[in-house]
Protein backbone atom coordinates (compact mmCIF):
# COMPACT_ATOMS: atom_id res chain seq x y z
CA UNK A 1 0.00 0.00 0.00
CA UNK A 2 0.79 3.69 -0.78
CA UNK A 3 2.17 6.08 1.77
CA UNK A 4 0.31 9.18 1.10
CA UNK A 5 2.63 12.97 0.67
CA UNK A 6 1.82 15.46 3.06
CA UNK A 7 1.25 13.33 6.29
CA UNK A 8 -2.06 12.32 4.81
CA UNK A 9 -3.78 8.86 5.40
CA UNK A 10 -6.67 7.34 3.31
CA UNK A 11 -8.84 5.18 5.44
CA UNK A 12 -11.21 3.00 3.99
CA UNK A 13 -13.96 1.63 5.84
CA UNK A 14 -15.14 -1.50 4.02
CA UNK A 15 -18.91 -2.31 5.25
CA UNK A 16 -21.29 -4.94 4.57
CA UNK A 17 -24.67 -3.66 3.41
CA UNK A 18 -27.83 -2.38 5.83
CA UNK A 19 -26.36 -1.65 8.94
CA UNK A 20 -22.63 -2.03 8.87
CA UNK A 21 -22.66 0.69 5.91
CA UNK A 22 -25.29 3.16 7.83
CA UNK A 23 -22.66 2.83 10.68
CA UNK A 24 -19.43 3.49 8.76
CA UNK A 25 -21.52 6.01 7.18
CA UNK A 26 -22.50 8.18 10.17
CA UNK A 27 -19.18 7.66 11.33
CA UNK A 28 -17.53 8.96 8.23
CA UNK A 29 -18.89 12.12 9.07
CA UNK A 30 -16.55 13.32 11.99
CA UNK A 31 -14.13 10.19 12.10
CA UNK A 32 -11.20 12.52 10.01
CA UNK A 33 -11.48 15.44 12.53
CA UNK A 34 -11.57 12.83 15.52
CA UNK A 35 -8.63 11.14 14.26
CA UNK A 36 -6.28 14.00 13.41
CA UNK A 37 -6.95 15.25 17.07
CA UNK A 38 -6.65 12.18 18.49
CA UNK A 39 -3.51 11.48 16.42
CA UNK A 40 -1.40 14.81 17.71
CA UNK A 41 0.82 14.32 14.87
CA UNK A 42 -0.12 17.09 12.39
CA UNK A 43 -1.63 14.35 10.24
CA UNK A 44 -4.73 14.40 7.93
CA UNK A 45 -6.95 11.19 7.23
CA UNK A 46 -9.29 10.99 4.50
CA UNK A 47 -11.92 8.69 5.37
CA UNK A 48 -13.83 6.90 2.23
CA UNK A 49 -17.16 4.43 2.70
CA UNK A 50 -17.37 1.58 0.13
CA UNK A 51 -20.27 -0.64 0.79
CA UNK A 52 -19.92 -3.97 -0.59
CA UNK A 53 -20.91 -7.72 0.61
CA UNK A 54 -17.18 -8.83 0.64
CA UNK A 55 -18.44 -11.58 3.34
CA UNK A 56 -20.34 -13.14 1.01
CA UNK A 57 -19.99 -16.91 0.92
CA UNK A 58 -17.35 -17.43 3.77
CA UNK A 59 -17.31 -16.53 7.77
CA UNK A 60 -13.66 -17.45 7.92
CA UNK A 61 -11.40 -14.33 9.08
CA UNK A 62 -8.30 -15.41 7.68
CA UNK A 63 -9.99 -15.47 4.20
CA UNK A 64 -12.17 -12.39 4.77
CA UNK A 65 -8.28 -10.65 5.62
CA UNK A 66 -6.85 -11.83 2.55
CA UNK A 67 -10.24 -10.46 0.86
CA UNK A 68 -9.43 -6.95 2.46
CA UNK A 69 -5.65 -7.27 1.67
CA UNK A 70 -6.60 -8.03 -1.59
CA UNK A 71 -9.15 -5.08 -1.83
CA UNK A 72 -6.79 -2.48 -0.12
CA UNK A 73 -4.06 -3.36 -2.86
CA UNK A 74 -6.28 -3.31 -5.39
CA UNK A 75 -7.64 0.73 -4.59
CA UNK A 76 -4.14 1.72 -2.80
CA UNK A 77 -5.66 2.58 0.47
CA UNK A 78 -3.34 3.12 3.41
CA UNK A 79 -5.58 1.55 5.99
CA UNK A 80 -8.81 -0.64 5.11
CA UNK A 81 -11.27 -1.15 8.84
CA UNK A 82 -14.18 -3.84 7.21
CA UNK A 83 -17.37 -3.89 8.95
CA UNK A 84 -19.68 -6.43 9.29
CA UNK A 85 -23.19 -7.93 11.26
CA UNK A 86 -21.45 -11.30 10.57
CA UNK A 87 -20.57 -13.38 14.38
CA UNK A 88 -17.02 -14.29 13.61
CA UNK A 89 -15.59 -17.11 15.57
CA UNK A 90 -12.03 -17.72 15.78
CA UNK A 91 -11.01 -21.72 17.37
CA UNK A 92 -14.12 -21.54 19.23
CA UNK A 93 -14.27 -18.06 20.15
CA UNK A 94 -16.18 -15.11 19.55
CA UNK A 95 -13.78 -12.48 16.92
CA UNK A 96 -14.69 -8.92 17.81
CA UNK A 97 -11.64 -7.22 15.54
CA UNK A 98 -8.42 -8.77 14.10
CA UNK A 99 -5.47 -6.57 13.02
CA UNK A 100 -2.61 -6.84 10.54
CA UNK A 101 0.00 -3.92 11.39
CA UNK A 102 1.93 -5.17 8.67
CA UNK A 103 -0.60 -4.40 5.52
CA UNK A 104 -2.68 -1.85 7.62
CA UNK A 105 -5.78 -4.04 8.02
CA UNK A 106 -9.04 -4.50 10.36
CA UNK A 107 -11.89 -6.55 10.32
CA UNK A 108 -14.38 -5.72 12.95
CA UNK A 109 -17.55 -7.93 13.56
CA UNK A 110 -20.28 -5.63 15.06
CA UNK A 111 -22.23 -8.19 16.52
CA UNK A 112 -19.46 -8.48 19.73
CA UNK A 113 -19.72 -5.38 20.47
CA UNK A 114 -23.35 -5.87 22.01
CA UNK A 115 -27.00 -4.04 21.22
CA UNK A 116 -26.23 -0.86 23.82
CA UNK A 117 -24.69 2.25 22.37
CA UNK A 118 -23.69 0.30 18.93
CA UNK A 119 -22.68 3.85 16.74
CA UNK A 120 -20.33 4.62 19.84
CA UNK A 121 -18.82 1.73 20.41
CA UNK A 122 -18.22 1.46 16.56
CA UNK A 123 -17.01 4.50 16.42
CA UNK A 124 -14.28 3.60 19.16
CA UNK A 125 -13.14 0.39 18.14
CA UNK A 126 -12.68 2.07 14.74
CA UNK A 127 -10.57 4.98 16.23
CA UNK A 128 -8.74 2.70 18.05
CA UNK A 129 -7.93 0.49 15.14
CA UNK A 130 -7.22 3.42 13.04
CA UNK A 131 -4.61 5.13 15.43
CA UNK A 132 -2.78 1.67 15.94
CA UNK A 133 -2.67 0.90 12.43
CA UNK A 134 -1.68 4.34 11.87
CA UNK A 135 1.51 3.64 13.59
CA UNK A 136 4.83 2.37 12.99
CA UNK A 137 4.26 -0.46 11.04
CA UNK A 138 5.72 -4.17 11.32
CA UNK A 139 8.24 -4.75 8.90
CA UNK A 140 7.50 -8.63 9.09
CA UNK A 141 5.17 -11.18 9.89
CA UNK A 142 6.45 -11.26 13.49
CA UNK A 143 3.28 -9.59 15.16
CA UNK A 144 2.05 -5.87 15.82
CA UNK A 145 5.17 -3.20 16.41
CA UNK A 146 7.44 -2.63 19.44
CA UNK A 147 5.49 -0.66 21.70
CA UNK A 148 1.83 -1.32 20.71
CA UNK A 149 -0.72 -2.17 23.61
CA UNK A 150 -1.90 -5.70 23.62
CA UNK A 151 -4.63 -4.59 25.92
CA UNK A 152 -5.37 -0.85 25.61
CA UNK A 153 -8.69 1.14 25.99
CA UNK A 154 -10.79 -0.71 23.46
CA UNK A 155 -10.72 -3.58 25.68
CA UNK A 156 -11.63 -1.64 29.23
CA UNK A 157 -14.24 0.01 27.47
CA UNK A 158 -15.68 -3.26 26.27
CA UNK A 159 -14.63 -6.10 28.58
CA UNK A 160 -14.68 -8.65 28.50
CA UNK A 161 -13.11 -8.73 25.25
CA UNK A 162 -9.25 -9.67 25.15
CA UNK A 163 -6.35 -10.71 23.54
CA UNK A 164 -5.82 -13.96 22.00
CA UNK A 165 -3.55 -16.11 19.92
CA UNK A 166 -2.65 -15.66 16.19
CA UNK A 167 -1.87 -18.52 13.66
CA UNK A 168 1.71 -17.87 12.41
CA UNK A 169 0.11 -18.50 8.95
CA UNK A 170 -2.50 -15.56 9.12
CA UNK A 171 -2.64 -12.06 8.31
CA UNK A 172 -3.78 -10.72 11.02
CA UNK A 173 -0.87 -10.39 13.55
CA UNK A 174 -3.44 -8.83 16.55
CA UNK A 175 -6.44 -10.47 18.08
CA UNK A 176 -9.33 -9.65 20.15
CA UNK A 177 -12.55 -12.10 21.26
CA UNK A 178 -14.92 -12.19 23.50
CA UNK A 179 -15.70 -15.52 25.62
CA UNK A 180 -17.35 -17.02 28.02
CA UNK A 181 -21.30 -16.62 29.07
CA UNK A 182 -21.09 -12.80 29.27
CA UNK A 183 -19.35 -12.60 25.55
CA UNK A 184 -22.14 -15.14 24.44
CA UNK A 185 -24.77 -12.98 25.88
CA UNK A 186 -23.16 -9.83 24.04
CA UNK A 187 -23.00 -11.19 20.97
CA UNK A 188 -26.05 -12.57 20.87
CA UNK A 189 -28.25 -9.04 21.54
CA UNK A 190 -25.83 -7.99 19.04
CA UNK A 191 -27.37 -10.24 16.42
CA UNK A 192 -30.66 -9.29 17.86
CA UNK A 193 -30.37 -5.57 17.10
CA UNK A 194 -28.85 -6.29 14.15
CA UNK A 195 -32.26 -8.43 12.77
CA UNK A 196 -34.23 -5.35 14.11
CA UNK A 197 -37.23 -7.38 15.97
CA UNK A 198 -39.53 -4.63 14.94
CA UNK A 199 -39.61 -5.81 11.36
CA UNK A 200 -41.16 -8.95 12.39
CA UNK A 201 -44.28 -6.48 12.92
CA UNK A 202 -45.30 -5.18 9.67
CA UNK A 203 -44.54 -8.26 8.77
CA UNK A 204 -46.92 -10.25 10.33
CA UNK A 205 -49.82 -7.45 8.76
CA UNK A 206 -52.21 -10.83 7.80
CA UNK A 207 -51.62 -12.48 10.88
CA UNK A 208 -52.17 -9.58 12.66
CA UNK A 209 -55.61 -8.95 11.08
CA UNK A 210 -57.17 -12.30 11.72
CA UNK A 211 -55.73 -12.26 15.41
CA UNK A 212 -58.01 -8.99 15.87
CA UNK A 213 -60.74 -10.52 14.38
CA UNK A 214 -60.27 -13.18 16.34
CA UNK A 215 -59.87 -11.16 19.26
CA UNK A 216 -62.97 -9.04 18.31
CA UNK A 217 -65.37 -12.13 18.06
CA UNK A 218 -64.11 -13.39 21.28
CA UNK A 219 -64.71 -10.27 23.14
CA UNK A 220 -68.46 -10.79 22.82
CA UNK A 221 -68.48 -14.36 23.31
CA UNK A 222 -70.32 -14.98 26.61
CA UNK A 223 -68.29 -18.09 26.91
CA UNK A 224 -65.20 -16.52 27.05
CA UNK A 225 -66.35 -14.23 29.68
CA UNK A 226 -67.14 -17.12 32.18
CA UNK A 227 -63.87 -18.75 31.32
CA UNK A 228 -61.44 -15.39 31.80
CA UNK A 229 -63.54 -14.48 34.96
CA UNK A 230 -63.09 -17.75 36.22
CA UNK A 231 -59.13 -18.03 35.40
CA UNK A 232 -56.88 -17.47 38.18
CA UNK A 233 -53.66 -15.16 37.31
CA UNK A 234 -51.23 -18.30 37.24
CA UNK A 235 -53.30 -19.82 34.57
CA UNK A 236 -53.53 -16.83 32.80
CA UNK A 237 -50.11 -16.81 33.03
CA UNK A 238 -49.70 -20.07 31.10
CA UNK A 239 -52.40 -19.28 28.79
CA UNK A 240 -49.79 -16.40 27.51
CA UNK A 241 -46.72 -18.25 27.55
CA UNK A 242 -48.21 -20.96 25.40
CA UNK A 243 -49.83 -19.03 22.85
CA UNK A 244 -46.70 -16.86 22.62
CA UNK A 245 -44.86 -19.70 22.32
CA UNK A 246 -47.36 -21.43 19.87
CA UNK A 247 -47.11 -18.43 17.69
CA UNK A 248 -43.55 -18.41 18.03
CA UNK A 249 -42.71 -21.97 17.12
CA UNK A 250 -45.34 -22.26 14.12
CA UNK A 251 -43.31 -19.23 12.53
CA UNK A 252 -40.21 -20.27 12.94
CA UNK A 253 -40.97 -24.06 11.10
CA UNK A 254 -43.83 -22.66 8.83
CA UNK A 255 -41.05 -19.80 7.55
CA UNK A 256 -37.96 -22.58 8.00
CA UNK A 257 -36.27 -20.08 9.45
CA UNK A 258 -34.23 -22.88 11.61
CA UNK A 259 -30.46 -22.81 10.74
CA UNK A 260 -28.70 -26.49 10.28
CA UNK A 261 -25.30 -26.26 9.49
CA UNK A 262 -24.11 -29.18 7.42
CA UNK A 263 -20.43 -28.92 8.85
CA UNK A 264 -19.51 -30.70 11.92
CA UNK A 265 -16.93 -29.01 13.36
CA UNK A 266 -17.40 -27.02 16.79
CA UNK A 267 -17.39 -23.56 15.39
CA UNK A 268 -20.21 -24.40 12.91
CA UNK A 269 -22.06 -25.76 15.82
CA UNK A 270 -21.65 -22.45 17.86
CA UNK A 271 -23.07 -20.87 14.65
CA UNK A 272 -26.20 -22.61 14.36
CA UNK A 273 -26.72 -21.81 17.90
CA UNK A 274 -25.75 -18.13 17.92
CA UNK A 275 -27.72 -18.37 14.83
CA UNK A 276 -31.24 -20.10 16.37
CA UNK A 277 -31.35 -18.63 19.57
CA UNK A 278 -31.01 -14.93 18.24
CA UNK A 279 -34.03 -16.01 15.70
CA UNK A 280 -35.86 -16.91 18.73
CA UNK A 281 -35.15 -14.00 20.55
CA UNK A 282 -35.54 -11.83 17.38
CA UNK A 283 -39.01 -13.56 16.73
CA UNK A 284 -40.21 -13.84 20.72
CA UNK A 285 -39.60 -10.33 20.78
CA UNK A 286 -41.71 -9.20 17.61
CA UNK A 287 -44.36 -11.47 18.84
CA UNK A 288 -44.66 -9.89 22.26
CA UNK A 289 -44.72 -6.70 20.86
CA UNK A 290 -47.70 -7.87 18.88
CA UNK A 291 -49.48 -9.27 22.05
CA UNK A 292 -49.21 -6.34 23.85
CA UNK A 293 -50.71 -4.44 21.03
CA UNK A 294 -53.73 -7.14 20.97
CA UNK A 295 -54.45 -6.49 25.16
CA UNK A 296 -54.50 -2.67 24.44
CA UNK A 297 -56.72 -2.93 21.19
CA UNK A 298 -58.84 -5.69 22.69
CA UNK A 299 -58.88 -3.50 26.16
CA UNK A 300 -60.91 -0.41 24.16
CA UNK A 301 -62.55 -2.63 22.13
CA UNK A 302 -63.89 -4.10 25.26
CA UNK A 303 -64.55 -0.42 26.80
CA UNK A 304 -66.75 0.18 23.74
CA UNK A 305 -68.69 -2.64 23.39
CA UNK A 306 -69.37 -4.09 26.58
CA UNK A 307 -72.67 -3.71 28.81
CA UNK A 308 -72.19 -4.62 32.57
CA UNK A 309 -75.64 -5.45 33.04
CA UNK A 310 -75.20 -8.45 30.72
CA UNK A 311 -71.39 -9.24 31.43
CA UNK A 312 -72.60 -9.17 35.85
CA UNK A 313 -75.90 -11.85 34.58
CA UNK A 314 -73.76 -14.50 32.69
CA UNK A 315 -70.50 -14.08 35.15
CA UNK A 316 -72.15 -13.25 38.26
CA UNK A 317 -69.64 -10.61 38.56
CA UNK A 318 -69.78 -6.82 38.34
CA UNK A 319 -67.51 -5.16 35.01
CA UNK A 320 -65.16 -4.12 37.43
CA UNK A 321 -61.70 -2.12 35.29
CA UNK A 322 -60.04 -5.54 36.87
CA UNK A 323 -62.53 -7.71 35.05
CA UNK A 324 -61.82 -5.60 31.61
CA UNK A 325 -58.18 -6.12 32.19
CA UNK A 326 -58.81 -10.13 32.79
CA UNK A 327 -60.63 -10.39 29.71
CA UNK A 328 -58.54 -8.65 27.49
CA UNK A 329 -55.70 -10.67 29.05
CA UNK A 330 -56.91 -13.97 28.05
CA UNK A 331 -58.54 -12.58 24.78
CA UNK A 332 -54.97 -11.84 23.97
CA UNK A 333 -53.64 -15.02 24.17
CA UNK A 334 -57.00 -16.71 22.32
CA UNK A 335 -56.28 -14.02 19.57
CA UNK A 336 -52.78 -15.00 19.51
CA UNK A 337 -53.59 -18.32 18.49
CA UNK A 338 -55.51 -16.97 15.75
CA UNK A 339 -52.35 -15.44 14.25
CA UNK A 340 -50.27 -18.27 14.34
CA UNK A 341 -53.05 -19.82 11.87
CA UNK A 342 -53.59 -16.37 9.93
CA UNK A 343 -49.72 -16.33 9.52
CA UNK A 344 -49.54 -19.30 7.38
CA UNK A 345 -50.83 -16.71 5.00
CA UNK A 346 -47.70 -14.74 4.96
CA UNK A 347 -45.10 -15.23 2.19
CA UNK A 348 -42.09 -16.69 3.41
CA UNK A 349 -39.55 -13.65 2.57
CA UNK A 350 -41.92 -11.41 4.71
CA UNK A 351 -41.25 -13.23 7.65
CA UNK A 352 -37.30 -13.80 7.12
CA UNK A 353 -37.25 -10.04 5.86
CA UNK A 354 -38.47 -9.45 9.70
CA UNK A 355 -36.04 -12.02 11.59
CA UNK A 356 -32.60 -12.09 9.74
CA UNK A 357 -31.03 -8.86 8.69
CA UNK A 358 -30.22 -8.53 5.17
CA UNK A 359 -26.67 -10.63 5.31
CA UNK A 360 -28.65 -13.57 6.32
CA UNK A 361 -31.30 -13.70 3.56
CA UNK A 362 -28.02 -13.13 1.21
CA UNK A 363 -26.39 -16.26 2.89
CA UNK A 364 -29.94 -18.33 2.70
CA UNK A 365 -30.27 -17.22 -0.29
CA UNK A 366 -26.93 -18.20 -1.97
CA UNK A 367 -27.14 -21.86 -0.30
CA UNK A 368 -30.58 -21.51 -1.69
CA UNK A 369 -29.38 -21.63 -5.13
CA UNK A 370 -26.26 -23.44 -4.62
CA UNK A 371 -28.71 -26.58 -4.05
CA UNK A 372 -30.82 -25.54 -6.94
CA UNK A 373 -27.85 -25.83 -8.98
Amino acid sequence: MRVSPQDVSVVALLADPDAPTKIAQRMAQTLPTRLADKSGQRRRFEVEVVSEPFTSGTEDPPTLMRRIMDRGRAENWDIVVALTDLPLHSHGRKLVVDLSHEHGLALLSLPSLGGLRLQTRARRAVEEAVLGLAGPRATGPQGPPRGQPRLGPFVSRLAPIHAAPVGEEETADLRYVVSGPRGYLRVLVGMVRANQPWRLVPGLSKALAAALATGAVATVNSTIWSLADSLSAPRLVIAMVGSVALMIGWLIVDAQLWHRSAEVSREARQRARLYNASTVVTVGIGVLVCYGGLIVVNMVWALFILNDRVFASITRTPLHPAEYWTLSWFVASVATVGGALGSGLESDEAIRAAAYSKREQERRHMVQDDDGD
